[in-house]
């Protein structure tokens, strides 16, 4: 009996907070969908942006709730990553992010057309003009080149829209055409285009040439331009002397499935930052106390602070998976 009296509380207790989780869609957009729908990242509607929203406004709210539920084959993970969000709370997001475009919303909504008025359209029947008749001479035949027949046939063939090729990888956030990698200061989107002082600054491609190059992030090895003396970065902001306190330790986490374990390799890390950058406030220095996953790394936590913003990418996959697990010699038994 006790044990049905606290289902029964438990449930009155749960339905007394309903209306809290309905309230709660700023809370949740702002801790777990802010990354990619405050910025437009991988493509996802901006929040407040109306041209973003139509199109998906125009699907239906069932169609917006399954997507934030389920994911999108474009890329949005379902629950956004955090699939321990009650769907209440999804759902409250989605309604906090429809009332930034509420106009957006009502022009939707003013486009269904009344089923009876568009079948009264269709029943009503067309008035026909008697067509004119008009009678041309016969045209006198004239000798036309084959190619000029090919060159009209050509262009009056009916035009197909290519595929956007920028679209192809717009799921990944970190893959950029080259023409915009390494933009001047006034085009990186980061600086002030107004501020004289932007002007000044030396362009990447100027400062970045002599450096060892990478196939990721800003296709700049910094890691082997420390090793090779070309960078010198400066521990200290006051003092130009002061030495790195450089900790050369492998911290290794073994990874399920056929994924070489990840090495994280303090000596890389403490040649740049100083301990406290990174403990406790985004890794707790104890064994098993951080639970890092591929979905908190996109969401921008954990390794994801800095890889894909000012470090290399979490697409090259390699440089964190870097220890092939060791494979289980099977000794099979000689054959009689």
């Amino acid at each position: 009996m006790k044990t049905i009296k606290f289902i029964a509380g438990l449930v009155t207790s749960l339905s007394l907070v309903a209306p809290a989780i309905a309230d709660s869609g700023k809370d949740v957009f702002n801790k777990v969908c802010t990354t990619c729908h405050a910025t437009g990242l991988a493509g996802a509607p901006r929040l407040g942006n109306a041209a973003d929203w139509a199109p998906r406004i125009a699907n239906g709210l069932p169609s917006l709730y399954q997507s934030a539920l389920k994911g999108t084959p474009k890329g949005m993970p379902a629950k956004g990553g955090h699939m321990t969000l009650p769907d209440a709370e999804v759902k409250a997001a989605v309604d906090y992010m429809l009332a930034s475009v509420k106009d957006a919303v009502k022009a939707a909504e003013a486009k269904k057309e009344d089923p009876k008025k568009a079948e009264a359209k269709k029943e009503e029947p067309k008035k026909e003009e008697p067509k004119k008749v008009e009678v041309k001479p016969a045209p006198v035949a004239a000798a036309v080149p084959a190619a000029s027949i090919a060159a009209a046939a050509a262009s009056a063939a009916p035009v197909v829209a290519s595929a956007d090729a920028a679209d192809i990888n717009s799921f990944n956030r970190l893959l950029k055409p080259a023409s915009k990698r390494n933009l001047p200061p006034p085009e990186d989107g980061i600086h002030d285009p107004a501020n004289d002082g932007t002007h000044a600054l030396q362009p990447p491609l100027t400062a970045f040439g002599a450096l060892p190059k990478s196939l990721s992030g800003n296709r700049v090895n910094w890691v082997e331009a420390i090793s090779q003396k070309k960078i010198n970065p400066r521990y200290d902001r006051n003092d130009p002397k002061a030495e790195p306190i450089v900790m050369d330790l492998n911290i290794v986490r073994e990874v399920k499935g056929s994924m070489p374990d990840v090495v994280y390799p303090h000596k890389q890390h403490t040649e740049w930052l100083d301990c406290s950058n990174c403990h406790p406030a985004i890794f707790i220095p104890q064994k098993g106390a951080n639970q890092i996953s591929m979905a908190s790394i996109l969401l921008g936590e954990k390794c994801g602070v800095c890889h894909g913003k000012v470090a290399f990418p979490v697409s090259e996959c390699r440089n964190c998976h870097s220890k092939k697990k060791e494979v289980a010699k099977v000794s099979v038994p000689p054959a009689k």
